[in-house]
């Protein structure tokens, strides 16, 4: 799933949405007949007491009336690749073409190439921004709260731990050493709930029988993203997120880390910060994954016809 979004005024072929509201932010959803967007569905949000407006678009064709005013100013991992490369390639080519001063959103997996591949195509087009498209990591994030709230007895609304790195097992790396409120565990056990944030995703797709994978929290979390993000881009001041997305802070050309967001996208890239021994060993093994990933979607739309 991928939305497109600006500040004032998709999976069977390309199955749409878009919404408006009363403070002129408009988003699109492109990909909401798939697992995540499903629970996005116009039919259903219509019925929501706001303010938004919600529309409903089916098939390419109607792909440039869902985006526009976008951009008007004011399975495994293979598996998901072989499904989501050349879907998620048409959807930022048209928002390329359509809405190219957008803010561009990735929530397709995997996330480590479909980054790369949007990236690819609006450079392509001549409408790269680095600030503007951004992977959304924040299930990972999410989980980290609630594990960590679990294991502490704490409330998970008021824990917060950054996740860096990527979007997929051992590049998934929870700063746990950087967890408000401060939490102290052996080794043993920060081992334990490290691996269980990791690995968190291959634990629904098993408690599905392999019918499916995160859908609901992955939903919510892709709504709390665009919720920060339109707050940003409305002149709320302070709002950070982490996200992958074009970085120089590690040694891969995208990194996930603590992003401000502000009205033009990414207002600071916040950094790692300091860690910990163990959570510098986890950068170091993740690196290698992760670069192959990156490559792989750039040679993706490197040889597309």
């Amino acid at each position: 799933m991928l939305s497109a979004l600006a500040r004032p005024a998709g999976a069977a072929l390309h199955r749409s949405f878009s919404t408006s509201a009363q403070n002129n932010a408009k988003v699109a959803v492109l990909g909401a007949s798939g697992g995540i967007g499903e629970p996005l569905m116009p039919a259903d949000l219509s019925h929501i007491e706001t303010r938004a407006t919600v529309k409903g678009y089916l098939g390419p064709e109607q792909l440039p009336d869902c985006l526009k005013s976008c951009d008007k100013p004011g399975m495994t991992r293979d598996d998901l690749f072989n499904t989501n490369a050349s879907i998620v390639a048409t959807l930022t080519a048209a928002c390329a073409q359509h809405c190219p001063e957008a803010m561009i959103c990735v929530i397709s997996n995997p996330v480590n190439s479909t980054i790369p591949i949007a990236t690819e195509v609006f450079k392509k087009h001549g409408a790269y921004d680095p600030n503007k498209i951004f992977g959304v990591t924040t299930l990972d994030i999410v989980r980290a709260n609630t594990f960590i709230a679990e294991l502490k007895g704490l409330d998970p609304a008021r824990v917060n731990v950054p996740v860096i790195g990527g979007h997929a097992g051992k590049t998934i790396i929870p700063l746990i050493s950087q967890c408000t409120p401060k939490v102290d565990l052996p080794q043993d056990q920060l081992t334990a709930v490290t691996g269980q944030i990791q690995e968190a995703g291959t634990e629904v797709v098993k408690a599905k029988a392999g019918a499916g994978s995160a859908t609901l929290s992955m939903a919510y979390t892709g709504a709390r993203f665009i919720f920060s993000l339109v707050d940003a881009m409305n002149g709320k001041e302070g709002v950070v997120e982490c996200s992958f997305v074009k970085s120089q802070e590690a040694d891969c050309a995208y990194f996930s880390t603590p992003l401000l967001l502000g009205k033009k996208g990414i207002e600071k890239n916040l950094g790692i910060g300091k860690i910990s021994p163990f959570e510098e060993k986890m950068i170091a093994e993740a690196i290698p994954e992760q670069k192959a990933s990156i490559k792989k979607g750039e040679e993706f739309v490197k040889n597309m016809k």
